[in-house]
């Protein structure tokens, strides 16, 4: 009877505890609120942060140089934790961060000196095997995984993306805070649920779940609201940061603290679900292939969603790599011309400042700009396909950009752009208040390498220990293949009339490299299969022909009535090295939200609730 009784209590213990984990940042510079916030609330056994992006691990290689070996990481991670150690030590929180940058080493000591002052001490881990600059001559001959290109002759940084295994062994050994170099974002969390749960390397639904749990909070408040589609629905003051309380099957509760802003519900969760992802029944980090097609989210509590049904499959035998590596300089002028005709004057004003810029380059014997880039912000011409817009406006911001391998090009034209408020059109201003300056471009290249030759490793008081992780791999391929959605019917009777598609449809995008996408979750389920008729690949691309020069793919996910749209070749080449205003794909979904489609008149929203 009483192994019994064990039995039940054990199994009811399962299916009730949770691991608690609260996220404070999303990048190197996020607010300094959210940790407090977050401790404060009581509910949380771990504090995670994200602050690594690829531009980011090229600035803290300079700085590491530079500072001959000191820097290299985000230094106002040990001055977060310091200010609130007292709370961090007095409810036994652990702390898991990717602050390590290039430096990992460094960041912990100056962490250890600074409680040190304050008279504390922490076991810190760090996590590191994912530099790999000195391999650069043994990648010569690789090819970049999404333009060909050769690999750089001179690398700023080089780092693998590592997974959750080496977290999980630092936990493990104690320690009160682990910090890591180059991981996937959604490890740090992962990390924390395989040691606390000891989930083994072949539960891939569990790792699945522990990853997507990652992926919701990874962005912090962008999981709680922040970019939020229905933005009238919440306040962003006191915006929430993200927790979440995982149960050991891996299903799990996205919440944020009580008495905060924010939102949390079905469709603002789905949206970060779809931030920045690529194939959805395929989504790749180094310990599991997640397929998010039939994850389901549902409202358990006010600003509470449950999230089951993520499943895994074996992942793939290599690491994902980015090098970054310099691309020359870039500047980016800004002018704004008032009055009529304003889009007119300010297409005359770029055309005549990029011939002239022509000229002087060629009289100085100096090659010709690489690339160059006129946005017209604010006439609706360029983005929406809406020249009508356009014509109308009579306040125009004009964006010229323009990038060259020489930074003596760069100074020669500089001066030029100033000219243009006293020699070209009338009801010109500067906006920057001075020259522009200009910028180094930091470009990223991305490649594969096997498991095998990448050790992670994990070093607790100055013993690097390595520590290997399953290399078999074994992915069998998209689980997307599998998914079957019918255009089911619907609205076919109705009265039609135009609208917007936001009236239909939630949406969130991001980027992949040089690739945009766009998320889409329907408010309704009735509305799916009109969305699928409506929104073809053919005709997303369409919408975006301005800068989609590549072919445009459609994934469905049923089980959150959602699709996700990638476009290829769209964002002249991403991320830094990229001439658009909107490198990232930030407002893609706005755009697409803005479409003009024909549908039943009773499924538009009412007036009080367009957006």
């Amino acid at each position: 009877k009483l192994q019994f009784l064990y039995f039940i209590v054990l199994q009811l213990t399962k299916m009730t505890r949770t691991v608690n984990i609260g996220c404070h940042s999303a990048m190197w510079g996020d607010s300094s609120l959210s940790a407090p916030q977050l401790l404060r609330s009581g509910e949380i056994k771990y504090l995670v942060g994200d602050y690594l992006a690829e531009v980011t691990m090229a600035i803290m290689a300079k700085a590491f140089q530079k500072s001959k070996g000191k820097l290299g990481f985000a230094t106002d991670f040990v001055g977060l934790v310091v200010r609130n150690i007292k709370a961090i030590k007095g409810q036994g929180v652990k702390v898991v961060v990717n602050a390590g940058g290039v430096n990992p080493r460094g960041c912990r000591d100056a962490l250890q000196e600074a409680l040190k002052k304050v008279g504390v001490s922490m076991k810190i881990g760090i996590v590191e095997g994912d530099d790999q600059r000195d391999r650069a001559p043994e990648f010569a001959k690789i090819k970049e995984m999404y333009s060909g290109e050769n690999f750089p002759s001179k690398i700023m940084s080089c780092n693998a993306y590592l997974g959750a295994f080496p977290i999980a062994n630092a936990l493990a050994q104690g320690c009160d805070i682990v910090i890591t170099g180059r991981v996937v974002d959604s490890a740090l969390v992962l990390g924390p649920l395989i040691h606390e749960y000891g989930w083994k390397n072949t539960e891939y639904n569990k790792l699945a779940s522990g990853t997507l749990a990652g992926h919701l909070v990874e962005c912090g408040a962008q999981g709680t609201g922040g970019l939020f589609t229905d933005y009238q629905k919440l306040e962003w003051t006191n915006v929430g940061y993200p927790i979440i309380k995982v149960f050991e099957s891996g299903d799990f509760l996205l919440t944020k603290p009580k008495n905060t802003d924010g939102y949390v519900a079905p469709a603002s969760a789905t949206e970060q679900m779809l931030y920045e992802i690529g194939d959805p029944g395929a989504y790749h980090v180094p310990d599991v292939a997640c397929d998010f097609t039939q994850v389901t989210i549902t409202q358990q509590d006010p600003n509470t969603v449950f999230v089951q049904n993520c499943l895994g499959q074996p992942p793939t035998s290599t690491y994902k790599v980015c090098a970054t590596y310099p691309g020359g300089y870039s500047m980016c002028p800004v002018l704004v011309i008032q009055g009529r005709d304003a889009v007119q004057k300010a297409h005359k004003t770029a055309d005549a400042l990029f011939t002239r810029w022509d000229m002087m380059l060629k009289l100085a014997k100096l090659p010709p700009l690489e690339d160059r880039r006129v946005e017209l912000i604010g006439g609706g011409g360029t983005r929406y396909n809406q020249p009508e817009i356009a014509r109308e406006t009579r306040e125009i911001v004009l964006r010229m950009s323009f990038r060259h391998l020489d930074m003596k090009a760069i100074n020669l034209i500089r001066r030029e752009i100033s000219c243009a408020g006293v020699s070209m059109s009338q009801g010109t201003i500067g906006l920057q208040g001075g020259l522009a300056a200009p910028s180094a471009v930091v470009r990223c290249f991305s490649f594969l390498i096997d498991k095998n030759s990448c050790t992670p490793r994990v070093n607790i008081d100055n013993v690097s220990t390595p520590f290997p992780v399953s290399c078999d791999g074994g992915f069998p391929g998209s689980a997307s293949l599998k998914v079957n959605v019918q255009n089911t019917a619907g609205g076919e009777q109705a009265v039609m009339t135009t609208m917007t598609l936001d009236n239909l449809a939630h949406g969130r995008s991001g980027d992949k490299g040089d690739i945009a996408n766009i998320g889409i979750i329907a408010r309704k389920p009735e509305y799916l299969g009109f969305l699928r008729r409506v929104l073809t690949p053919a005709r997303v691309r369409a919408h975006f022909a301005a800068n989609c020069k590549g072919r445009v793919e459609r994934f469905d996910l049923p089980g959150t009535d959602s699709m996700n749209f990638l476009l290829y070749n769209t964002l002249g080449g991403g991320g830094t090295s990229s001439l658009h205003s909107d490198p990232l794909a930030k407002t893609y979904a706005s755009q697409l939200l803005a479409m003009e489609i024909s549908a039943p008149l009773s499924w538009r929203l009412p007036e009080y609730a367009k957006l």
